[in-house]
């Protein structure tokens, strides 16, 4: 599945973004999906995750700021993000997933990487 994320750029402290996530040729409807982040030299990590039946899980790092969700009939998966922070700059992707109730144990599916969008969260 070839993803597209966009939305991302530079906003100050305490600001929102949305992202988006859509794929031209292929439906997302029944995948569940996520997004990840990765940071200057960290490794990529999942911040959201949602599932083909609209259930979700976060990383404790963005509970309560953070919400993911998808619109079936656009093909897109959403990350609204709220009161943002510096720690939260960086290249955002999204990407299929096989999805358990748990942050922690919910895995990267695609084999595919898109370029990500960036989030740069500074004054």
């Amino acid at each position: 599945v070839q993803l597209q994320a966009y939305g991302g750029g530079l906003v100050q402290p305490g600001g929102s973004l949305r992202l988006s996530c859509t794929s031209s040729g292929s439906t997302i409807s029944s995948y569940s999906m996520g997004w990840f982040r990765q940071a200057p030299g960290k490794q990529r990590d999942l911040v959201a995750a949602i599932s083909s039946g609209a259930g979700t899980n976060y990383a404790d790092s963005v509970k309560g700021r953070f919400t993911i969700s998808r619109d079936n009939a656009k093909n897109t998966v959403y990350l609204q993000m709220n009161s943002l922070k510096p720690e939260d700059t960086a290249v955002y992707y999204c990407n299929t997933v096989w999805f358990r109730a748990s942050n922690y144990y919910t895995q990267v599916r695609g084999d595919h990487w898109g370029q990500g969008t960036q989030v740069t969260v500074s004054s």
